[in-house]
C-alpha cells in the first residue's frame, strides 16, 4: 500500500511540476500552442503514421527541454544570491537546450507538413500570369493605414512596438500573401508563410506583442492584401 502510494504521489509531483511550468514560463504556454497547432495540422492533412511520429517525438523533446530548463533556473537561484558567472552560463547552456530543441521541431513540422500543405494550397490559389507590383504597394500600403488607424484607436504601444495589432506580423503576412498572388506559387506561399510565422514568434518572444495580437496582425495582413487583389486585380 505504501508503495502504491509512493507511486501514486510521484505521478502527483510531476504533475504539479508541469502545472507549474505552464503557470510561470510564458515560453512553456507559447511551446504548448505551437505543438496544438502542429498536431491539429498533421490530422487535419492526413500526415502518416511516421510524420506523426516525428511531430509527436519533437513536441515531447521541446516539453522535457524547458521543464529542465525551468528546473534547473529554480535550483540555480535557490543556491546563488548574488550574481555567479557559472550560475549564468548554467543558465545560457539550459536555455540553449531549449532553443535547440524548438528549432528541431520547427524544422520537422516543416519537413512533415510541407507537402500536404502545398498540395491543398495548390488548388485553391488563383494563378496570375504578370506580377502587378503596384498593386502589391498598394495593398501594403492600405494594410499600414489599417495598422495605424488600429493603433490609435486602441492608444496602446507604437506601431513598431506592443499595441493592437502587431504591425510587424501584419506586413510579414501581407508580403507573404501578395507574393503568393503574384507567383502562383503553392510552395512559394508556404515558405512566406512559414517566414511570416517566425516573424509573429519574435515578436512574442521578444515581449512586444501578446499572443492575440500577433493572431489579428497575420489576420489582417491575410485579408486585406486578398481584398485588395480580388477587387482591383484584373
Amino acid at each position: 500500500m505504501m508503495r502504491s502510494r509512493s507511486l501514486v504521489w510521484s505521478f502527483n509531483y510531476a504533475i504539479q511540476g508541469i502545472v507549474y511550468t505552464l503557470r510561470t514560463q510564458r515560453n512553456m504556454r507559447i511551446h504548448v500552442g505551437a505543438a496544438l497547432g502542429a498536431l491539429l495540422a498533421a490530422l487535419i492533412f492526413r500526415v502518416d503514421r511516421m510524420g506523426l511520429v516525428a511531430i509527436v517525438f519533437a513536441v515531447a523533446l521541446v516539453f522535457v527541454a524547458e521543464l529542465a530548463n525551468t528546473a534547473l533556473e529554480a535550483a540555480v537561484d535557490l543556491a546563488t544570491d548574488t550574481f555567479e558567472p557559472l550560475a549564468k552560463t548554467a543558465k545560457d547552456v539550459a536555455a540553449g537546450a531549449v532553443l535547440v530543441s524548438a528549432v528541431n521541431a520547427i524544422v520537422i513540422a516543416f519537413l512533415v507538413l510541407f507537402e500536404p500543405v502545398r498540395g491543398v494550397t495548390q488548388g485553391g490559389l488563383t494563378w496570375v500570369e504578370s506580377a502587378p507590383a503596384g498593386l502589391t504597394v498598394i495593398s501594403l500600403g492600405v494594410l499600414v493605414l489599417v495598422v495605424l488607424v488600429l493603433k490609435a484607436a486602441s492608444r496602446e504601444g507604437s506601431f513598431l512596438h506592443g499595441g493592437w495589432p502587431s504591425g510587424h506580423t501584419a506586413i510579414a503576412f501581407g508580403a507573404a500573401t501578395a507574393l503568393g498572388y503574384i507567383t502562383g506559387s503553392a510552395s512559394a506561399l508556404v515558405l512566406a508563410f512559414f517566414i511570416a510565422s517566425l516573424v509573429a514568434q519574435s515578436r512574442v518572444e521578444s515581449e512586444a506583442h501578446t499572443i492575440p495580437q500577433v493572431l489579428l496582425g497575420g489576420l489582417l495582413g491575410v485579408l486585406i492584401v486578398t481584398a485588395v487583389f480580388q477587387l482591383f486585380f484584373v
